[in-house]
């Protein structure tokens, strides 16, 4: 990844100035010409979004860094260019539910992606497809099928996760480009042939969690390598729900069953059972098949705080958990805790990791990972971030809430001149420095870039931000949240070979 670096001093404020002048010129020209095709539109959104980005960085504060200025204008510029037949990627989807909805329609947003096939295992799924996107669509409940046809260049990959690894393994082996949704696999012991996978076959890979694309993540890696909040001790990091389709108690179809969800081909990968509705459609819920907040939602947060930290991973992973509200049969915990310590690295300061989930959260619901350091915290929310600042003064504590008052009044007095003679005014002062907010441009898009930074990927042959290294060192540490709440055991994990350490 390119090393950041930052402009200071009178360069900053020219360009923030013609960075600025910039977006009010265009944003006038949108207002002018909002009459044009929704084509235009579209495409006029997606300059103003990096426009507005790059100035946004600059505008909040000296720290805005070169490097994405440079991503943002070369982002601009690629897909202002002319998309060739040759540049056209074809995409197969496998999972059609809930995420692989999202992710097909905001894939297909990208200039020069299109749809080629549509594989799930649920019959009114396979319907809802061709309803969608037409009845000539090529659809079918066997993804083999699907990895077959020479017309798909790219597959995505939004199944149950006790499948992510093994289909991966077979798409890449086809020749696919692979969008594999996180985690990356269900079982710590994937890992390694994932990756070797993706090395074997040359082919662009990347874990679909999107928010490592999010530019307000990659404006919080610049504060912390420039130093903004001191040396990094804690991150606490929450991601809570309230709610029961937050809770995976997702609707079910009332024509459900076994062959119309092709319950042999679904439990191929697993121990055999017998079907169960809720197994098929509320699978995070269930240890057998799905990976439970851990994998769903923990994964996120160590997601991104690898990304800000350029971090490996931890070494030691404890987690607890309990059934608090939504005993509907599952049989993963619907609150949990996670408490992670990463080691003193090359790439950062030694750090303690907290991870919450709560399905039942009184505060409505949050997602919010706060960076603490040594003079400061950074609290990212969403794509949104805010700094604030607390500095220690160079002299020590003396007086107030302190033992001093409790001394005899002439040794108070004496050591009152003593430690006014030693420090001054000064250093007896807390050092200020000022706080600031950084806001994403309205209606930006992460999943939008995670998605364009995968394509560019594959016509470019740049790395994508999220490989399957990376998703195993974001995955495993996520998985032994759940070896530890069962296991009721402190896990310990080597984060540069990738091994969990009995």
């Amino acid at each position: 990844m390119r090393n950041n670096f930052y402009d200071s001093g009178n360069s900053n404020f020219f360009n923030w100035v013609y960075l600025n002048f910039i977006f009010i010129i265009y944003l006038g020209n949108e207002i002018n010409q909002s009459r044009m095709s929704k084509q235009n539109q579209s495409s006029r959104r997606k300059f103003l979004q990096q426009i507005g980005a790059t100035s946004l960085l600059a505008a909040t504060s000296p720290l805005s860094s070169f490097a994405a200025k440079e991503k943002a204008e070369t982002r601009r510029l690629f897909y202002e260019k002319k998309i060739s037949a040759a540049d056209t990627i074809r995409v197969g989807v496998i999972g059609f539910g809930i995420q692989g909805h999202f992710d097909l329609s905001t894939a297909l947003k990208v200039p020069g992606v299109q749809l080629a096939g549509i594989c799930d295992l649920y019959t009114g799924r396979i319907e809802n497809a061709k309803e969608t996107y037409g009845k000539d669509l090529f659809t079918t409940r066997n993804y083999k099928e699907l990895l077959e046809r020479s017309d798909i260049d790219a597959v995505i990959i939004a199944t149950t996760d006790c499948w992510h690894a093994q289909i991966t393994k077979d798409a890449l082996a086809k020749g696919k480009a692979v969008y594999c949704e996180k985690p990356m696999v269900y079982k710590i012991s994937e890992g390694d042939e994932v990756v070797a996978a993706q090395k074997k076959a040359g082919k662009i890979l990347q874990v679909g969690s999107q928010r490592v694309s999010s530019i307000g993540l990659a404006k919080a890696k610049e504060l912390l390598a420039a130093g903004e909040i001191g040396k990094l001790n804690m991150v606490n990091a929450v991601y809570d729900r309230q709610g029961s389709i937050g809770a995976w108690e997702y609707t079910i179809p009332d024509d459900a069953n076994a062959d119309t969800t092709d319950w042999e081909a679904f439990i191929k990968v697993t121990e055999r059972m017998p079907y169960d509705s809720k197994k098929f459609f509320w699978w995070r819920a269930f240890k057998e098949v799905g990976t439970g907040v851990a994998g769903d939602l923990f994964i996120h947060l160590l997601s991104g705080t690898h990304f800000i930290t350029n971090s490996k991973g931890p070494e030691t992973i404890y987690s607890t958990g309990q059934f608090s509200y939504w005993k509907d049969g599952r049989n993963m915990p619907d609150v949990m805790s996670g408490v992670m310590q990463y080691p003193d690295s090359p790439e950062h300061p030694a750090f303690q990791l907290t991870l919450q989930v709560n399905f039942i959260s009184g505060t409505g619901g949050e997602e919010r990972i706060q960076f603490v350091g040594s003079e400061g915290v950074i609290v990212v929310d969403g794509n949104d971030l805010h700094v604030t600042h607390s500095i220690m003064p160079e002299a020590p504590g003396f007086g107030g809430y302190d033992s001093l008052f409790t001394f005899s009044k002439s040794m108070q007095e004496k050591m009152q001149k003593e430690y006014d003679a030693k420090w001054t005014k000064a250093q007896q002062q807390r050092p200020t420095k000022k706080d600031f907010v950084y806001k994403a441009p309205k209606g930006y898009d992460e999943h939008l870039d995670h998605f364009t930074n995968f394509f560019d990927a594959m016509r470019t042959g740049k790395p994508v931000v999220e490989d399957a290294v990376f998703g195993f060192r974001a995955a495993a540490p996520a998985l032994s949240c759940n070896e530890s709440y069962f296991q009721k055991k402190v896990i310990q994990w080597d984060p540069v070979n990738m091994k969990l350490v009995y």
